[in-house]
Formats: structure tokens, C-alpha cells, sequence
């Protein structure tokens, strides 16, 4: 595990090596949005992974439903609020509005993010 965590350390710090050098954006320009989608991607890693779980869980009368993720202390991910979704992207699509768009499907989903 120690040396995932330092790969993934490495990653990060080069990624913003990168921003910082090949963009005219502050740190603190570029943090939030970036903090966001490492945010995303971790939501979605849980929620594929209780998907995984859950699958054969339910039943023809009853599927999986909002509850059984948030059972699991997992976020309810829409399909449009995916990180695949962001990775689809065209080239010429505005990222920050889809973004935006994504951030907003899972406050939605999770009331309890409201205005967070």
C-alpha cells in the first residue's frame, strides 16, 4: 500500500508541477477545481466498487436502489455524474461547466451535500 500512496503522491505533485508550469493560473486558482476531481474520481471508485457489491443483490421486485449504496456509506452517483462521463468529453466541450454540471447531479442525489 506504502508504495501506491507514494506513487500517487509522485502523480499529484508532478500534475501540478506540470500546472504550474505550462499555465498562467495560481495554485490557489487551479486547487479547487483539482481537489474536486480527485474528490470525484474517489467518489466514484466507492460507488463502482459498492455497485460490484451490490449487484446480484437485489431482486426482480426490488433493485438497488439510493439506500443500499448510502447503507454501504457510499455516495449515490447518477450515471451523468460519473468521472467517465468527464473522460467522454469531446475536445471542444467546456470542462468547467461540465464540471460544474457533474458537482451539481451529486448534490442533487445526496441531499445532505446541499449548499456545500
Amino acid at each position: 500500500m506504502a508504495a501506491n500512496t507514494s506513487d500517487l503522491e509522485k502523480r499529484l505533485w508532478d500534475a501540478a508541477d506540470e500546472l504550474r508550469a505550462n499555465s498562467k493560473l495560481k495554485s490557489s486558482e487551479y486547487s479547487v477545481p483539482v481537489l474536486g476531481l480527485i474528490f470525484l474520481r474517489y467518489a466514484d471508485w466507492k460507488f463502482t466498487e459498492a455497485e460490484k457489491d451490490l449487484k446480484d443483490k437485489g431482486s426482480r421486485r426490488r433493485g438497488v436502489s439510493k439506500a443500499d449504496y448510502q447503507a454501504q456509506s457510499v455516495m449515490f452517483l447518477p450515471e451523468s455524474a460519473r468521472f467517465s462521463q468527464l473522460l467522454d468529453l469531446p475536445e471542444a466541450a467546456d470542462i468547467s461547466k461540465a464540471i460544474n454540471d457533474v458537482m451539481k447531479a451529486i448534490e442533487d442525489e445526496n441531499t445532505q451535500l446541499n449548499n456545500i
